[in-house]
């Protein structure tokens, strides 16, 4: 090798060092937490009540689809409405799921900021290491409701 050749190599080694070790310092200031989303969410104090309204808001559209169908003579019309009312279910579902959702998003803020956490990340992608906030996140959302 000539001495220009080794000394851009050096220099890009060296370059590789550091940026190697810069980056392992920002990650380093990183506090990661992991949650189960699943079991926080089957856990909040309001989801068997949501889960009831969103079970009777699914028949009332079944029953609806069903009556509008038998009406129809058409089968696209048929699949139209069925179509349709299946959008309707789950637009509502959406609607009635959000303020849930909303709470969960609000707890895992709240417990991450007072541990210190930077980053939260579902257990189920995680291999290993993390502080799991879970247990944390159920009871601050038992919490809020308690104090309903």
């Amino acid at each position: 090798m000539t001495k220009g050749v080794r000394s851009i190599v050096t220099v890009g080694v060296l370059s590789l060092f550091l940026v190697a070790f810069v980056c392992g310092t920002a990650l380093a200031q990183e506090k990661i937490g992991v949650l189960d989303p699943q079991k926080v969410l089957f856990q909040h104090p309001k989801f068997a009540q949501v889960q009831k309204e969103i079970k009777a808001m699914m028949q009332k559209k079944q029953a609806e689809a069903k009556a509008a169908i038998e009406k129809a003579t058409d089968d696209k019309e048929k699949q139209k409405i069925f179509s349709t009312k299946r959008q309707e279910a789950a637009m509502q579902e959406q609607k009635l799921m959000q303020p849930l959702f909303k709470d969960i998003d609000l707890a895992i803020r709240t417990v991450a900021k007072t541990k210190g956490i930077t980053i939260v990340l579902d257990k189920a992608q995680v291999f290993f290491g993390g502080i799991d906030i879970t247990e944390d996140v159920i009871q601050n959302l038992k919490k809020k409701y308690a104090t309903q």
